[in-house]
């Protein structure tokens, strides 16, 4: 340090976050202005459950998006960042039975707790427009979208298998069976039940979900686009109805290759088949449940492929062969029909499940250029298109104008049709729960099910509720919530006891947001047609095909009510990598979880950004380091003690002046272009660092103005990322008004060019070496300088050049051989 120079300051993170967090704490300043003449921009990241605390994995989602929506601010955008609690659900329940505690006061406890971690983290949310699923005024919109629903026949009721726990007899959501066993009781085997079950039919509108995701490419992450495109599992084929054999009875299956149907050797039904109860003896019943329930406790992708032969047989239309009928595991009632026809000389599965139990295996489909196979000596199936073999009138058409042909005749004949089928089924949303949202219908003995009319909304869940995890709905214990009058013809009635799966209330949350206080409506259209459709959605990937498909499906259907005028939520949709440590993702279990609040106490809130966003790309896995962590304070101090020192300094003799402002402006093209392209914080924060110790090393030569130039352009760069340092120099500065609703630095473009380019030199197209020569090189030029370096002498040595491809200021690449 020169004795021109002022003294330096330590940084003292508790005091720095401290101070300014009181000061922001009752500020206004993050709220978005509906109707802004500022152009928009709504930043989202997932809304949290309120689990009780969070862990550094969350606050890199939040840091991420808080991080943008700064820089936004900067670039004098009108953001709209407004955060929120997925505060329904399971868990919530289970604390109640652990800890004798009423469900809401532990949601709301946990709601405040980690409320006041994000205001730790300076997150820049419009709490204004915060949004808690378990209000009243929040679910009562829930329950209105279901009656619009229902009206329209979206919402139905039907049977639907459960998993149902013997001993607490009651119904088990998927996460509460382990190893096929209760949660709460690990040696009883979990069943299934027939239930009566609310769905919402998604299937009306499969075809616009698939087709919408063209609109979503280049926004979106391609893997989520891919498992959208897998999970609604479009398949275009033909329905066929073989007949029972004993009766004539249909058995409708649906197939992709019915050009193989020649090859069909048996018919395989569903364990869940409603005809299978039928043909079921009484010998195989304990059979049959035993693998229904099987399934409820395994993976289906985990199943050894099983079944049995029900004793009968079933007609192919095409040929009039009786071929047996057997019950298999692997046949899903949710997929086609339920019942499928098994070629196993054409399909893995079958060929798998067929020779296991000796069932024959006839091959009808060579390919285009062989032979048709010899079943005696089949490895396995033959998958492919080719030629129709043994196929009566159809034997020597191609498969596909075979499928065509075969498709006519179905039709034609009255036994079939071309027909398009889903993988994705209709979304049963009946929970057997209390925490969650009340489902508004009655059942009354007169008139059936009848919808609670809109102005009795909501139907609020009752507070005066014993938990106990056993005997069915917690609801159906309450007799003032459950004994009701019907309201069409006023006789006594009782109230729906089943809850909405808690995908509801986050299927439309980010609409709420934009008029969270409206009593009359769920929001003001005109507010929605100003913020929507969502400029940047963050969150998991492991949201890609429930909530991500849940909430297209309630745009759309929105839209159908004239609510919307748009097809999608979100234009851009970013999922984040996780923090992870010693290798692992973060568990209790694992005791590997760093908790927010020990990172903020040690280290402080920026510091903890900082490390997130600089370990690795946002799209990546971040290992968490203590090392790496202590090194981004080091930084922060760094930084931190050259503005103080710097800040009204008399200034060096200006020798250095034009060599930092280059630096510092190639250091803003830099993070500038970061933000506006793909987000890689870490090469960000890196120039900084770089531009950082270019100024301490060229600290005497810079001249007072320089120096202000520099100070103030490099605090408002830091902003985004460590706002409340980046406010406590500010300060220090001499600056008011908060960081980041200053402008953003601007680079000028000829400061920002670099003097050399660095240009890469391939042999053979791998990497050899790197040459630095002035911009605009000529092509000649850089030949001469590539054939020249000395790293690429000994590839060419006793070889002969047979070509240079050169791409100027970027790349030579010399042919060899």
């Amino acid at each position: 340090m020169t004795e021109t120079h002022m003294p330096e300051k330590s940084y003292d993170h508790h005091r720095i976050e401290l101070k300014w967090m009181e000061r922001w704490k009752d500020a206004d300043f993050y709220k978005a202005e509906d109707f802004s003449p500022r152009p928009k921009y709504y930043l989202l990241e997932m809304l949290p459950y309120p689990s009780g605390t969070l862990h550094v994995g969350h606050i890199r989602n939040y840091t991420i998006g808080d991080t943008l929506a700064r820089y936004k601010w900067m670039r004098g955008f009108n953001v709209l960042h407004p955060m929120g609690w997925d505060a329904f659900g399971l868990p919530a329940e289970n604390a109640a039975i652990a800890n004798k505690r009423h469900p809401r006061d532990w949601t709301l406890s946990n709601i405040a707790y980690m409320k006041q971690q994000h205001r730790r983290y300076g997150f820049s949310y419009d709490w204004d427009r915060e949004i808690s699923t378990c209000e009243p005024e929040y679910y009562r919109w829930n329950q209105w979208f279901f009656l619009k629903m229902l009206e329209r026949g979206l919402a139905y009721r039907a049977k639907a298998l459960v998993n149902w726990c013997p001993e607490c007899a009651t119904v088990l959501a998927n996460e509460q069976v382990v190893d096929g066993c209760c949660w709460r009781h690990d040696t009883t085997r979990v069943e299934q039940r027939e239930l009566d079950q609310w769905f919402l039919k998604i299937t009306a509108y499969a075809e616009q979900l698939l087709n919408d995701i063209s609109k979503l490419e280049g926004g979106w992450p391609e893997r989520v686009l891919v498992m959208q495109r897998n999970w609604i599992g479009r398949s275009e084929g033909t329905e066929v109805d073989f007949r029972l054999a004993e009766t004539g009875e249909p058995i409708r299956i649906f197939t992709t290759r019915v050009d193989t149907i020649f090859g069909a050797t048996c018919l395989i039904l569903a364990p869940e088949h409603p005809l299978t109860a039928r043909l079921v003896g009484e010998a195989d019943k304990a059979k049959l449940k035993q693998m229904i329930d099987e399934r409820a406790r395994r993976d289906p992708g985990d199943l050894v492929k099983e079944g049995f032969f029900t004793g009968h047989g079933a007609v192919n239309p095409y040929n009039g062969e009786r071929i047996p009928i057997w019950v298999g595991n692997f046949v899903l009632m949710g997929y086609g029909t339920g019942a499928i026809m098994a070629v196993p000389a054409h399909d893995e599965r079958d060929f798998e499940f067929c020779t296991r139990y000796g069932i024959p295996v006839r091959p009808v489909i060579r390919p285009v250029d062989g032979p048709l196979a010899e079943a005696a000596t089949m490895q396995g199936a033959f998958v492919d298109d080719g030629v129709c073999e043994n196929s009566g009138e159809f034997s020597g058409l191609p498969s596909a104008e075979a499928r065509r042909r075969m498709t006519e005749k179905a039709e034609r004949e009255g036994f079939g049709k071309a027909s398009v089928t889903y993988r994705i089924r209709d979304w049963g949303i009946s929970r057997q729960r209390y925490w969650g949202t009340p489902i508004p219908v009655v059942h009354c003995g007169s008139c059936g099910i009848v919808p609670v009319p809109e102005k009795d909304l909501p139907v609020v869940l009752p507070l005066n509720v014993e938990i106990t995890g056993v005997g069915g709905s917690p609801l159906a214990q309450v007799p003032e919530f459950v004994n009701t009058s019907c309201p069409a013809c006023g006789r006594a009635a009782r109230r729906e006891t089943d809850t909405m799966d808690t995908f509801i209330d986050s299927s439309w949350y980010f609409y709420r947001y934009c008029d969270p206080h409206n009593d009359r409506a769920p929001f003001d259209s005109a507010k929605i047609a100003h913020w929507f459709p969502i400029d940047q959605y963050i969150g998991g990937v492991e949201h890609a095909i429930l909530h991500l498909i849940y909430s297209r499906f309630f745009t759309k259907v929105m839209r159908d009510l004239g609510l919307i005028h748009h097809d999608e939520p979100a234009t851009r949709l970013f999922t984040q990598g996780m923090v992870i440590k010693d290798g692992a993702k973060m568990s209790k279990s694992k005791g590997n979880v760093v908790s927010a609040d020990d990172a903020a106490e040690r280290y402080g809130a920026d510091t903890a950004r900082l490390f997130v966003l600089f370990a690795a790309p946002p799209e990546k896995d971040v290992d968490w380091q203590d090392a790496g962590v202590e090194g981004m304070y080091r930084f922060l101090g760094r930084v931190y003690r050259f503005v103080t020192r710097n800040a009204d300094a008399p200034g060096g003799d200006g020798s250095a002046d034009a060599r930092v402002l280059r630096k510092l402006h190639q250091t803003l093209r830099k993070v500038t272009e970061d933000f506006e392209s793909r987000w890689h914080f870490n090469t960000s924060l890196a120039s900084i660092m770089e531009l950082v110790n270019h100024l301490y090393n060229a600290e005497a030569g810079i001249s007072s103005g320089t120096m202000r130039e520099l100070l103030e352009k490099l605090v408002l760069m830091l902003g985004p990322f460590a706002p409340y340092a980046a406010e406590e120099m500010w300060e220090e500065l001499g600056k008011t008004g908060p960081v980041f609703k200053q402008s953003w630095p601007e680079y000028d473009a000829e400061l920002a060019r670099e003097e050399m380019a660095e240009v890469v030199v391939q042999v053979n197209g791998k990497l050899r070496s790197r040459v630095h020569v002035p911009f605009g090189t000529p092509k000649e030029e850089l030949e001469r300088a590539a054939l020249a370096d000395a790293k690429i002498q000994p590839f060419l040595d006793g070889k002969q050049v047979v070509k240079v491809i050169v791409v100027p200021d970027k790349l030579v690449n010399l042919v060899i051989r």
